[in-house]
């Protein structure tokens, strides 16, 4: 489309409807899960009883929107919380805001079917490569990285998060975390197997202290606290 620009010149500019595509394509390439497809930072609900926590976790939600990129300089944010309070709708509403408004190429990767993926590459029946699915983990400028730690860890999942969250932090890239687990170090070591079994497992545990320490350095943490948002949903629904 030609339109004439401030100084009374003719010039070409795309059309909203050029525009409009562009952005779909982005938003498609992104591959948010139907389920949070309607998720964005204007339908964040705070319910009635939620904590200030909330709040404040929507307020840095959107002032990341607002310093992205060049304020972020690379940081990415860490969402934790227990279930239902919120931490996958501000993580797919920033991912959003950021391929709609500043035209960043995002992915949204669920963090267990990610790995159910990998291990799956190494039957020889398959096609894929473990670097095929990777790649565009490395690539994406911004990755939800979606449920961290909910896979049960053993060595080769450290060193598969491990391979993930270093070439990201080495190449600067952008990288939103959501994980029900306590930003807190691994303590189980020496306690004993009831007082294991009764302790509630922590970020540390789930992925190992030197990860949780590299994400300390990638990400802004973004602590949430308050009930299941989906029972109380379901609980106001049908009584």
């Amino acid at each position: 489309m030609r339109v004439v620009d401030a100084s009374g010149k003719w010039v070409s500019r795309p059309c909203e409807c050029q525009t409009m595509e562009r952005e779909e394509r982005r938003l498609s390439g992104a591959r948010i899960p139907e389920r949070y497809r309607h998720c964005s930072l204007e339908s964040f609900e705070i319910f009635h009883g939620a904590g200030q926590s909330l709040r404040e976790a929507l307020v840095t939600a959107r002032r990341f929107v607002d310093e992205f990129p060049v304020d972020t300089a690379g940081k990415g944010l860490l969402f934790t919380g227990s279930i239902g309070v919120g931490k996958t709708h501000l993580a797919v509403g920033v991912l959003r805001r950021l391929v709609q408004e500043r035209g960043a190429h995002g992915l949204f990767c669920d963090y267990r079917e990610l790995l159910k993926n990998i291990q799956n590459s190494y039957n020889p029946q398959v096609s894929t490569t473990e670097l095929e699915l990777l790649k565009p983990v490395f690539a994406a400028e911004v990755l939800v990285l979606d449920d961290l730690g909910a896979q049960k860890p053993n060595e080769w999942v450290w060193d598969t998060v491990a391979l993930i969250l270093n070439t990201r932090y080495n190449d600067n890239q952008t990288t939103i975390v959501t994980t029900n687990y306590p930003d807190l170090p691994a303590g189980a070591g020496n306690l004993s197997d009831a007082e294991r079994a009764a302790r509630e497992p922590t970020l540390g545990d789930r992925i190992g202290d030197r990860m949780r320490s590299r994400l300390a350095e990638m990400c802004v943490s973004v602590k949430m606290t308050g009930k299941d948002f989906r029972q109380s949903v379901k609980q106001a629904r049908f009584g």
